[in-house]
């Protein structure tokens, strides 16, 4: 294995933990998300533990898949590359920050409420704060960052470098401007994230993400000028 098909790979596999651990976060989150009364209620603690190490886990990945990616992107063009990057942790940053808000509510049933707590109005309005601050996080994270990086920039990259189809990376640099301007709709109040309006405007730049994880993963880059100086370097 070469090292361009190496780091194509590693680059998938990270990609590949952003899809695999962030979907299950939600399901896991539910009690604390969904559920008003949580806070001052038996809790389901464990579980919510568990979402929080896998949004954690996606963090990690979300950073590194840009990481890999950086010394090859940048030979394409270095500006774009590192904004690819910057937005990369900017989102991870904002998934953390809703992480923590999460995990609070959690301290706060276990510490000060639970079942028979002494002030459970305030306690269900604290967090219900927490998670709105989650609610939000998921919006600047995940929904513009992942259109502006991972769509625009990645897709912007990709496609002038050639390290990918031509037709593949198009989705990016149609899906990314689509989820921003979702995201946009959504902050403004036009419509909720939840909607199916929303989803239907984010799904190129699933389709995007998805496909380009595929590809890292069981094709690798296609030659490129970007990749010619290594091969020359390896062959000599």
């Amino acid at each position: 294995m070469d090292l361009h098909r190496r780091t194509s790979l590693i680059a998938g596999i990270f990609w590949a933990f952003t899809f695999i651990f962030s979907i299950p976060a939600l399901y896991f989150y539910d009690p604390v998300l969904n559920h008003v009364n949580y806070i001052v209620g038996a809790g389901a603690d464990t579980r919510v533990a568990v979402g929080a190490l896998f949004e954690i886990i996606l963090v990690i990945s979300g950073i590194a898949s840009a990481i890999v990616l950086f010394p090859i992107l940048k030979r394409q063009n270095e500006a774009a590359a590192l904004g690819y990057v910057a937005s990369r942790i900017f989102e991870s940053t904002i998934i953390a920050v809703g992480i923590i808000s999460v995990l609070s509510v959690v301290t706060l049933r276990q510490d000060i409420g639970g079942a028979g707590a002494a002030d459970s109005g305030s306690l269900i309005i604290a967090g219900r704060s927490l998670v709105a601050i989650h609610k939000w996080t998921f919006l600047l994270g995940p929904a513009f960052c992942a259109g502006l990086g991972n769509g625009l920039l990645l897709g912007y990259l990709m496609y002038t470098s050639g390290l990918v189809p031509r037709r593949m990376a198009l989705l990016g640099l149609i899906g990314g401007p689509l989820a921003v301007a979702t995201a946009i709709a959504v902050l403004f109040g036009a419509y909720d994230q939840t909607s199916a309006i929303n989803s239907l405007f984010t799904v190129p730049e699933i389709l995007w993400e998805a496909s380009l994880t595929l590809w890292l993963l069981f094709k690798g880059f296609k030659p490129s000028p970007i990749l010619a100086r290594d091969r020359s370097i390896a062959a000599g």
